[in-house]
């Protein structure tokens, strides 16, 4: 588990994590979401240690990461897929890394097998591609077999093989039990993975939420209905976990809590006739688009060029 309380992280007048409070909980894959800028890699430096917090505090399984004696088995962590030495093959880093650490060497033939690095274990680490650096950093991160997996991005230069063995390899480590805490700008892979969410913004907490309530918060399960007999169809549908709502004199409402199947079934029921009956769909990206609208610190112009906004 990791905890964060009070997390605080700031650069002379610029503040990076502003009092961040929350937790992640093993047998689940938390997504650690936010737009650029938002301080997702300053917290997950503070996690393992590379950083230190200007106030507050960040543990790992109740205890800060430098004070584990054998922090490589208990947080397993890819930050920089490129933090290893060009020179080295895939297998002399991972081998190094073993040896001092205590970690056997069949540890090492285990997760190159897992990563698929099985044909290129023996090559410079320098020639990857991007996508088998990240597979390279990834078995790195596992190689103590970790109670904590944290990934900063890990499916860039995946294709999309490598994309479906991240989503396996994620849902699978918490299946086991493990701590997952994964940031990523792939809102459709957090939507197919990912059961719990940390949003931030300008280093603030946003949300700490499941994607199915950020979802629904979203306006995510809303049924369109258009009617000649709105308030007969209202008095059919009231219930005390059903929300209606619509303009006075209007023949559309809008309903929540209730599924397009069970309003048509209980309109039919009552002989009242529907002109429009429709799911609104909305996408973890529009959601999280809708949330962090206001904390995102750069914005695109019509030329494509990048322009900062107000400063955190």
């Amino acid at each position: 588990m990791i905890e964060a309380q009070q997390l605080t992280k700031r650069y002379g007048e610029k503040t990076a994590v502003d009092r961040l409070d929350f937790v992640v909980r093993p047998g689940a894959v938390t997504g650690f979401l936010g737009p650029n800028g938002a301080g997702k890699s300053t917290t997950m430096r503070m996690i393992v240690g590379l950083d230190a917090p200007t106030s507050g505090s960040v543990t790992v399984a109740g205890r800060a990461y430098a004070r584990h004696s054998a922090p490589l088995q208990e947080v397993g962590a890819l930050l920089e897929a490129r933090s290893v030495h060009p020179g080295r093959s895939a297998y002399q880093h991972l081998n190094a890394l073993a040896l001092t650490h205590g970690i056997p060497r069949r540890r090492v033939d285990e997760v190159i097998d897992l990563a698929g690095l099985g044909s290129v274990a023996k090559k410079r680490a320098g020639a990857f591609s991007l996508g088998m650096g990240q597979r390279l950093g990834i078995a790195a991160a596992l190689l103590g077999d970790p109670a904590t997996v944290m990934l900063d991005e890990p499916v860039n230069g995946l294709d999309p093989e490598g994309v479906l063995w991240i989503r396996n390899l994620l849902s699978g480590l918490a299946a086991e039990g493990r701590t997952v805490f994964v940031s990523s700008h792939l809102m459709s892979e957090m939507a197919l993975v990912a059961e719990h969410l940390i949003i931030v913004g300008r280093g603030r907490l946003l949300a700490d939420t499941t994607v199915q309530d950020l979802v629904r918060e979203a306006g995510g399960d809303t049924v369109r209905v258009v009617t000649q007999e709105p308030a007969r169809l209202r008095e059919a549908l009231m219930g005390p976990d059903v929300e209606i709502t619509g303009r006075p004199g209007s023949e559309e409402l809008q309903v929540r809590g209730a599924s397009a199947r069970e309003i048509g079934l209980k309109a039919a029921a009552q002989g009242i006739a529907l002109s429009e009956l429709s799911q609104k769909t909305v996408s973890l990206e529009e959601a999280f688009m809708d949330l962090t609208r206001g904390a995102v610190e750069y914005h695109a112009t019509t030329a494509g060029i990048e322009t900062p906004g107000s400063a955190a």
